[in-house]
């Protein structure tokens, strides 16, 4: 299929791995910020092909793995509750709270439903004007104008039974909090292609002028990726740190204003929490006070409070990338897809599920 086959081509995709090998003089870690790019990478088998000077890291870049413990509680509070429904995506349907998940609520009657957009909610809350329908809104800059678009919906058609419960983050502060850290060993970032063309790239290269690190835009294709890579390895063996797009066919410099508008227009830049990293200052959405109508968070009593992983589990770790999943000692054992310690074993973005679905 054109726009996908030729991202995909066997004969380019070997092409470029030769081109990276025959660039690269030293070893250099690169991440790569998305969990889409971390599956393609798995999938596909990259890191074989790539020259053992080259060490990828795999980046915070899944927003159902990053989604707050106590926001997960939260949602099972509601869903307990009278007259409740609670809509969600699939994938946030077996991340594991301090004591359950959404797929056991609804196992035990709660009303719990999986939805493709939260559009999908709005339509399940007028034909049920008698219960509060609830969408759980996670995601990144991708998702947050759809929720965003979902809230202005309800309000224009006067739909007083509809809320978010809002757990939106932004992916800059994450970058920003692991890059300063002490510890941290990565010379390059591959951006996220997707955020990107909802934000543009202004973001990403105020990261690369404050770190002095090279950084490219890129897609979710092995040959998006190797690209990426490449053009990364070159800035990096050049001494130039700057960013450059290898993923112009969808990104631009000032993103999609309307999208932007859009999310601005209901949500506001907060403090949030990222499970298994902490709090990140400025790195999560709000509901702006104008809509607090719909906000979740304000129509419903909680009494949960910050909850940390089992001890075990060592998903904070890999999402900021000082380890990868196989270092985990309870990967592929105490934790599989079947019986999740973390929620990047659960996420399709996780990458402890493309470790285990790919290489174990």
């Amino acid at each position: 299929m054109k726009y996908i086959d030729e991202y995909r081509n066997p004969e380019l995709v070997h092409k470029l791995a030769d081109e990276i090998a025959a660039t690269v003089t030293r070893k250099w870690h690169i991440m790569e910020i998305c969990g889409g790019q971390t599956h393609a990478i798995m999938k596909y088998n990259l890191i074989e092909l790539l020259p053992e000077e080259i060490t990828l890291i795999h980046g915070p870049g899944c927003p159902v793995c990053v989604t707050p413990v106590e926001k997960i509680d939260r949602a099972l509070a509601i869903a307990y509750s009278d007259k409740t429904i609670l809509t969600s995506f699939g994938d946030m349907m077996r991340v594991p709270g301090s004591e359950s998940d959404l797929l056991k609520a609804r196992s035990e009657g709660c009303d719990i439903r999986m939805v493709y957009s939260p559009l999908d909610a709005v339509d399940i809350a007028t034909a049920n004007p008698h219960m509060s329908v609830i969408f759980f809104a996670i995601g990144f800059e991708t998702t947050a104008p759809a929720n965003a678009l979902a809230l202005l919906k309800a309000t224009r058609l006067n739909i007083s039974n509809f809320f978010l419960l809002a757990s939106p983050v932004l992916v800059p502060p994450a970058i920003h909090t692991i890059l300063s850290a002490k510890d941290t060993n990565i010379d390059g970032l591959l951006a996220p292609g997707h955020v990107c063309a909802v934000t543009g790239s202004e973001d990403y290269i105020r990261i690369s002028e404050q770190f002095r690190i090279p950084v490219a835009i890129t897609g979710f294709e092995p040959v998006d990726i190797l690209k990426g890579i490449l053009a990364t390895v070159r800035m990096l063996e050049n001494g130039i740190n700057e960013l450059t797009n290898c993923y112009r066919r969808s990104v631009r410099k000032n993103g999609n204003i309307h999208a932007l508008k859009t999310m601005y227009e209901v949500f506001e830049i907060c403090d949030m929490r990222w499970r298994g990293i902490g709090l990140i200052r400025g790195s999560g959405l709000s509901i702006k006070e104008k809509y607090s109508a719909f906000d979740a968070e304000k129509k419903f009593d909680f009494s949960t409070t910050y909850r940390h992983d089992p001890g075990i589990c060592i998903a904070g770790a890999v999402l900021s990338g000082r380890l990868r999943p196989s270092d985990c000692p309870a990967f592929a054992r105490a934790c599989t897809p079947e019986n999740p310690l973390g929620a990047p074993m659960v996420s399709s973005e996780g990458a402890c599920a493309a470790y285990y679905k790919y290489s174990s």
